[in-house]
């Protein structure tokens, strides 16, 4: 009988040494994500300003990708995707702003909790729109951490301290549990702090102006503004990291710096455009990178990394999941080629009449930009009169800033005119663009027969991925986004979203 009894408590000693050994192997993940930032601003993409260590070390120590883009160039579309490794066709009204993200669809957080992981976020996890029509009573980013408030001379930044939050977060995780955690910061969303970039001593000579603004004192201004608030998420990163170095953590931890989409400016973010879905993605883990400091030239969207986080924990990706793993760019033996981004816009802020939006579809290549607009007769960046906005400014799928007031104040000025259609003009069906001839895309090419086999292989490659992953729009099928309830909030009391018609498709 003793023998017995030591046999049990001999082998359940074992057990529990072997599932320490396996939780402790088992990598953790920091996902750090700013809120509308481009990806040429960053020290280590080669911005001669914006100071981002915290970016510039883990690109330095693991993968900096130059071909990285967002599903979708507006926020909670984006975020669904990251979190449920799909593009936003097959997400319902997750393809929608202000909309929710329905119960039915996996997020990488739920299948790692369900692995034993702990998971919480601080900031801005899956937002803005509401969760409980969607079934979801919590975050999907996990369980929220706010207690720690900060204190800032930037006025326009969150009070939350995202890297405070992380650090109550880590001390509460069992030593033998791994983790998960989304740090989520507001910034660089609007509004700025008017201003602050030129008080803090940067120069505004040194800007450089993305050839889709016009050079003017106002721009370099809003941009320096705009680069305070990147520095402030990028001082969060940096805390971080140091908390994950203090606890012997880092090298065991998937860190991955991004964000949702590109800068809050006229043209960039909620427009297909580079500057509005190129981001920034850096990824370090010395433990499952092979030759860390690489570049990497292949294109990825950044819904392929719920299946990496699940592929690199030891879990299987529920078939659901479309995306594709990073895991062989870790490895360093690709195994898939990647030419290619895809990346799709359905409804922003709402700011067409009935609550429209401006449905459209692209591929991004190394040589070109090709985007499918669904409704051309639509304002794509919302109507010019504010009556039939749901923010109830014009041109409502842009925010408000001094560089949108600016251009459109120059609507009828010669040196501003091409600004002002380019950011608020009626967009045709199809439009092409050469990357290497035209990297702001800036010159549409897709009339010019010199271009029609260009124009016919993209279209194709755009439309066989589609219909691969069954996007309804490219199956003639019907398509709901237009009609899915709006969530956010209506300072024009007027405005509301059509019903959907019984025929209408």
């Amino acid at each position: 009988m003793i023998k017995h009894i030591l046999i049990t408590i001999i082998s359940a000693v074992f057990l529990q040494i072997i599932n320490t050994q396996t939780a402790n192997a088992r990598p953790n993940i920091l996902f750090c994500i700013s809120d509308d930032q481009s990806y040429a601003h960053s020290g280590a993409n080669g911005d001669p300003i914006v100071k981002t260590p915290g970016f510039d070390r883990v690109a330095r120590e693991g993968l900096r990708f130059i071909n990285a883009f967002c599903d979708a160039p507006t926020c909670g579309p984006s975020r669904s995707a990251i979190l449920t490794g799909q593009p936003i066709w097959r997400l319902e009204e997750a393809g929608n702003i202000h909309s929710t993200l329905p119960a039915k669809f996996t997020t990488y957080t739920k299948v790692l909790k369900d692995a034993g992981y702990a998971v919480g976020f601080t900031g801005k996890g899956w937002s803005p729109g509401r969760l409980e029509p969607g079934g979801r009573i919590t975050n999907p980013a996990g369980v929220k951490y706010e207690g720690k408030k900060l204190s800032t001379s930037l006025k326009s930044v969150s009070k939350n301290d995202y890297a405070g939050n992380f650090e109550t977060f880590i001390k509460q995780v069992s030593n033998n549990q791994p983790f998960c955690f989304w740090l989520g910061t507001y910034e660089p969303h609007r509004n700025f702090e008017n201003g602050s970039g030129l008080k803090s001593g940067k120069d505004p000579s040194k800007v450089i102006i993305p050839p889709i603004f016009p050079d003017h004192p106002i721009v370099r201004s809003d941009i320096l503004d705009y680069y305070m608030e990147i520095e402030h998420f990028d001082r969060m990163v940096d805390r971080a990291i140091k908390t994950l170095e203090a606890a012997g953590k880092l090298d065991n931890t998937i860190v991955v710096v991004t964000s949702d989409h590109g800068m809050p400016f006229p043209r960039a973010k909620a427009s297909l455009y580079d500057d509005g879905t190129r981001v920034p993605l850096a990824i370090r883990w010395p433990k499952g990178i092979r030759n860390s400091g690489r570049t990497i030239n292949s294109f990825v969207n950044l819904s392929d990394l719920a299946p990496t986080f699940l592929e690199a924990t030891g879990l299987r990706p529920p078939k659901m999941m479309t995306a594709t793993s990073l895991m062989d760019i870790f490895k360093n033996n690709q195994l898939y080629e990647r030419t290619s981004a895809f990346i799709a816009m359905e409804r922003h802020d709402g700011c067409r009449k009935g609550g429209k939006g401006f449905p459209s579809r692209a591929i991004r290549t190394e040589d070109f930009l090709y985007i499918k607009n669904h409704e051309p007769n639509r304002w794509p960046a919302g109507n010019p009169d504010r009556e039939y906005c749901a923010r109830h400014i014009p041109f409502g799928e842009v925010d408000t800033s001094p560089t949108k007031t600016l251009i459109m104040n120059g609507k009828n000025k010669p040196n501003f005119k091409r600004f002002y259609d380019l950011a608020f003009g009626k967009k045709p069906a199809e439009e092409l663009y050469s990357i290497k001839a035209d990297p702001g895309q800036l010159i549409n090419l897709a009339e010019n027969p010199n271009f029609n086999g260009a124009l016919k292989k993209m279209k194709t490659l755009l439309q066989k991925h589609l219909v691969k992953t069954k996007d309804p729009r490219a199956l003639g099928l019907d398509a709901h986004w237009d009609y899915y309830p709006y969530y956010g909030l209506r300072r024009n009391k007027n405005w509301k979203v059509d019903i959907k018609p019984s025929n209408n498709n």
